[in-house]
């Protein structure tokens, strides 16, 4: 069984993501296994940012590596707040403040101009600097409110408005919003890259 490194210590997208890997002979194992923190990210796409930890762990611990980064594009902001989506308020702002100042810019924007999508673009990069990492992409489109609504979730779920359901990502289950997420759509898509690549992890 290989063992592929995850480049992030959130347990809720540990969880998720050995669930999208169950099918495959591999087992995901946490970077905080071997007591390493994410590097700084200086990228200015989520793919550059992806690949930044990646590779970070990859280089740490010898094994093939996985990582992701997402964040809310806001179509009336000019793709807002995009890559600083975390620290959209400030480099240490919570949850609650970088809502509160995506409300605030969108206080004058009406309703058929709300339009958003949180992307997600998702990684394996492996220890061999000559093996070219694997890349995959997600999407999920919806609209802003000018409210939260629900009470799951995190970040900017609360005012995010899923159009085929009618609720807010803070309004689903973790399992609905697993399968129509940005993130779960990357994920499944980079299952698909490494199902194809017969050496991979060799």
């Amino acid at each position: 069984m290989q063992r592929i490194v995850l480049a992030t210590g959130n347990p809720g997208k540990i969880r998720e993501i050995r669930k999208i890997f169950a099918d495959m002979d591999c087992d995901i194992v946490p970077q905080s296994d071997w007591g390493l923190e994410s590097p700084e990210e200086t990228g200015t796409t989520f793919a550059e940012n992806a690949l930044i930890k990646a590779r970070h762990a990859a280089a740490q611990t010898g094994l093939p590596a996985m990582a992701d980064d997402s964040g809310l594009v806001v179509d009336a902001l000019d793709g807002r707040p995009g890559v600083y989506s975390a620290r959209y308020a400030g480099e240490d702002a919570t949850d609650d403040e970088n809502v509160d100042r995506l409300l605030h810019e969108m206080t004058d924007v009406p309703e058929q101009d709300r339009g958003a999508a949180f992307h997600c673009a998702a990684v394996l990069a492996f220890a061999e600097p000559e093996r070219a990492p694997l890349v995959a992409d997600g999407e999920w489109r919806g609209t802003i409110l000018r409210a939260r609504r629900g009470t799951g979730g995190f970040g900017y779920d609360p005012v995010f408005l899923d159009p085929a359901s009618g609720r807010t990502g803070a309004e689903l289950s973790r399992e609905e919003k697993n399968t129509v997420s940005h993130r779960g759509k990357a994920f499944r898509a980079l299952r698909n890259l490494l199902q194809d690549a017969p050496t991979a992890g060799s």
